[in-house]
């Protein structure tokens, strides 16, 4: 039989490479792409020492006054799906990178980006939904702005929220304070918004609803510092999931982790679905979740304290940090084995927040 030369000029891959001139959807996924972006081309561009912290949010001194200053832009589609919509998503989102700072997210600031075309109901919507989470989370949306594209370029509306809060007295949350021997802690089941997003967008169904976790995590967080200011690090796990949140823990603190697999709280409707889908848990996305690493010392009382209030129910620790393969995240499987858990090179599904 004669050789047939193939045709590869429509062949994509699905894992694209890092030397690409050309952006790609992995450079906003969360994962090993976007890390490379930040770090090769912003940061040189911009400097400074407050960027270099690259957290969630910047903790920086301002007339003597400790404060946490962020900013995150939201393209998530559909714009509305089952536990919330693009409003909530950009205010709790916001709140949730200042509280990984340990700060009561004080004002907000809002810039809608909309479409030629949107209908007016839906970007009213969409800021009903601001205002409730805004209230429910105790912050004020102080300032905004409002710009137009013409139709076919902006997909109905973006949103982006920047945000301001005081950080306590004795309050240092940064990887760098992480030490072998701190306790991970999950502050619930992970993956429901991944899950919940790809439900609607794709048409998929799993036998049961899934509705997303989105919600503002500051009550929790001063729940946990009640108890200790002494966490080390908070974290948010969004895009790349839990297992990008661990991985850029460990390689910022120089540790190794150790995740217990069998321990990770996974809902039913979400191990289904990823079974289906050949995804793994520990990389959906969470909008209403974040991870702790604590003291051993203090593991207890601030996971009771966890599980008092109604977003820290199904608290539950996951793993430790150990000198051990530094940089590294391992798991330890339900049959004795263990795997590394690698970052993520870019999002299993975009444009999820």
């Amino acid at each position: 039989m004669p050789e047939t030369a193939l045709d590869i000029t429509g062949w994509s891959c699905p894992a694209p490479l890092r030397d690409r001139p050309r952006v790609v959807m992995g450079h906003g996924g969360g994962g090993a792409l976007s890390a490379e972006l930040v770090q090769h081309l912003f940061a040189p561009a911009f400097g400074g020492e407050a960027l270099a912290q690259l957290g969630d949010s910047a903790a920086l001194t301002l007339g003597g006054v400790r404060l946490a200053f962020s900013t995150d832009s939201y393209v998530v589609r559909p714009l509305f799906f089952p536990g919330g919509s693009i409003g909530d998503l950009a205010v709790n989102g916001t709140v949730n990178d200042l509280a990984m700072s340990g700060a009561a997210a004080a004002y907000l600031s809002c810039g809608f980006i909309l479409e030629e075309g949107v209908e007016m109901a839906a970007v009213a919507r969409v800021a009903e939904a601001m205002g409730a989470a805004a209230r429910a989370a105790g912050v004020e949306v102080a300032t905004g702005d409002t710009k137009v594209v013409e139709a076919g370029h902006g997909d109905g509306l973006y949103v982006n929220t920047a945000g301001i809060g005081l950080i306590p007295d004795g309050v240092d949350l940064r990887p760098q304070r992480v030490v072998p021997g701190d306790v991970v802690i999950v502050s619930g089941e992970i993956g429901l918004h991944g899950v919940a997003i790809m439900s609607v967008r794709e048409g998929l169904e799993f036998g049961v609803d899934v509705e997303s976790d989105c919600a503002a995590l500051g009550g929790l967080v001063r729940a946990m510092l009640a108890v200790t200011p002494d966490l080390h690090v908070l974290r948010d796990p969004t895009r790349g999931g839990l297992a990008a949140a661990l991985n850029e823990i460990a390689a910022a603190s120089g540790t190794g982790v150790v995740l217990h697999e069998g321990r990770v709280p996974v809902p039913a409707a979400v191990a289904n679905a990823c079974a289906i889908l050949g995804l793994d848990p520990l990389y959906v996305a969470n909008e209403g979740k974040l991870v702790a690493f604590v003291p051993r010392e203090h593991a207890e009382a601030v996971l009771d304290a966890m599980r008092a209030h109604p977003l820290g129910r199904g608290a539950a620790v996951v793993g430790e940090a150990v000198e051990a393969h530094p940089g590294l995240v391992v798991a330890r499987t339900g049959l004795g084995g263990t795997r590394v858990v690698d970052l993520p090179l870019g999002e299993q599904l975009p444009r999820i927040c």
